[in-house]
């Protein structure tokens, strides 16, 4: 994939507090019009690496460069075509929601001036706070606030919006319209945001990066990581006497582990496989050979995020 493909490219991006090393060397590629999950413990470097991309600090060592642009020597061009909605976003309570977006218009607003309120319902309605549009912001839940500041970081049309933890302390339904606005966006945006709701990003996110300590551990397509770390594995569903297809099957070259259990008189097998090449080929085929046995049930695991982010954090705290 060429750079301009690429809306975010970080070249051994480091930052350093005194002794203590918050970024370590982070190399990073976000695609352009991808939805792209940022991940990490408390004190990975999640915000550190914000900060950078925004020009807020400056790196130590390293550089990055965003919509083309250096961080550095072009940061008021970046700042002007990006767009961002802090963890925690603070509004002039007594202001409504329009007065609100028409202050952030008059600071930010790139288009002609009798546009600006056209603008302004478009995103009301996409973050659907059209009804509440006229009431002081001092009334709103947590989750219209966190809406009202993505429609808010979206007044510029910004081709990269920026959120930091959109969905943090939010009840499920707002948790939901956060995700729904966040897919709406996509189309206008591409969307870089941290987040700690695992759950969250296996809906929406295309990509995802992990950060344990300052370093990152994994950079890859959200199906990607779910497939395993550790090769292909397949799940089967059985019903009879099974001992005579797991020898056979565990003497394959391309079967690396059989682990099983026993759940109301059915056999459960997860297959491990480093070729799924010859896996597809060969694997059901090989157990329906032995007439002994039933198959139930028979596909591709999916793992769950939760399970490969806690592995390769593990892995890594393990590895320091």
């Amino acid at each position: 994939m060429h750079s301009q493909a690429y809306v975010i490219e970080t070249d051994n991006l480091t930052k350093r507090y005194g002794d203590v090393l918050a970024l370590n060397q982070l190399n990073l590629k976000v695609p352009k019009n991808s939805i792209f999950a940022f991940l990490g413990p408390n004190g990975a470097g999640k915000t550190t690496t914000i900060k950078l991309l925004l020009g807020l600090t400056h790196p130590t060592a390293g550089g990055a460069n965003v919509l083309g642009r250096s961080v550095i020597g072009d940061n008021d061009e970046v700042r002007r075509r990006i767009g961002y909605l802090a963890q925690h976003p603070r509004f002039y309570k007594e202001l409504s929601a329009r007065e609100t977006m028409r202050f952030a218009a008059r600071l930010f607003f790139k288009g002609p001036e009798d546009k600006i309120e056209e603008r302004i319902e478009h995103l009301l309605r996409i973050v659907d706070l059209e009804d509440k549009a006229d009431r002081p912001i001092e009334g709103f839940s947590g989750g219209e606030m966190q809406r009202l500041g993505i429609a808010q970081a979206q007044i510029n049309f910004p081709e990269l919006l920026i959120l930091d933890e959109p969905a943090a302390g939010l009840d499920p339904e707002g948790r939901e319209k956060v995700l729904k606005i966040m897919e709406s966006l996509r189309s206008e945006s591409t969307i870089f945001y941290s987040t700690h709701i695992l759950d969250d990003v296996q809906r929406v996110s295309d990509r995802v990066a992990i950060l344990n300590k300052g370093n990152l551990i994994a950079q890859a397509p959200i199906e990607e990581l779910l497939a395993g770390s550790e090769g292909m594995a397949y799940i089967l569903v059985l019903e009879g006497d099974t001992q005579e297809a797991y020898k056979k099957l565990s003497a394959e070259p391309w079967v690396t582990g059989i682990s099983e259990r026993e759940e109301r008189n059915r056999t459960h097998w997860v297959v491990d496989v480093n070729d799924d090449s010859m896996a597809r080929k060969q694997l059901l085929r090989t157990v329906l050979a032995d007439e002994e046995v039933d198959v139930l049930d028979f596909g591709l695991k999916q793992y769950e995020l939760e399970e490969i982010f806690m592995k390769l954090v593990e892995d890594h705290s393990n590895d320091c």
